[in-house]
């Protein structure tokens, strides 16, 4: 491969597999685009940790700009989503946009560095309650009641 892998890599990766192909860094709505008439099952979008450059612009305005992408094709490819989470809004923000998972990176490190598991857990917790705030002052009862 090389370090090149573009799209004629990704043809062959779903050709010999049975397993559903993910793209992950997806973030424009042309690579969306894309994936989806290169037959990927989902789509990642993430700037990689970008946010660490000026500049780079943040997952949540990336999502929101793929998901009119995805949408001007009619497409329901699944979506997923991780950079910049901190809070339990941002998981709310994310999930509203249209992403169906929001995986995270920096604040599991946090956590891991504060208390080990016990950090982690402490981590997710926090995210959870904070989430549930924001759907119930959001309206929502459940994550499945979003728009």
């Amino acid at each position: 491969c090389g370090g090149d892998i573009g799209w004629v890599f990704v043809d062959w990766l779903i050709s010999v597999t049975k397993l559903p192909v993910v793209l992950k860094g997806i973030s424009t709505p042309e690579d969306a685009i894309l994936s989806v008439k290169h037959g990927a099952s989902a789509v990642w979008v993430s700037n990689h940790g970008g946010r660490l450059l000026d500049g780079v612009p943040g997952s949540l305005d990336l999502l929101c700009d793929v998901m009119k992408g995805l949408h001007s094709v009619g497409s329901k490819i699944e979506v997923y989503m991780d950079g910049g989470v901190r809070y339990g809004t941002d998981v709310l923000k994310a999930l509203a946009l249209g992403a169906r998972a929001v995986f995270l990176g920096q604040p599991i490190f946090w956590g891991l560095s504060y208390k080990g598991e016990e950090g982690v857990t402490l981590v997710l917790e926090l995210l959870r309650r904070e989430l549930i705030l924001a759907m119930t002052l959001s309206g929502c009862k459940s994550v499945h009641e979003m728009p």
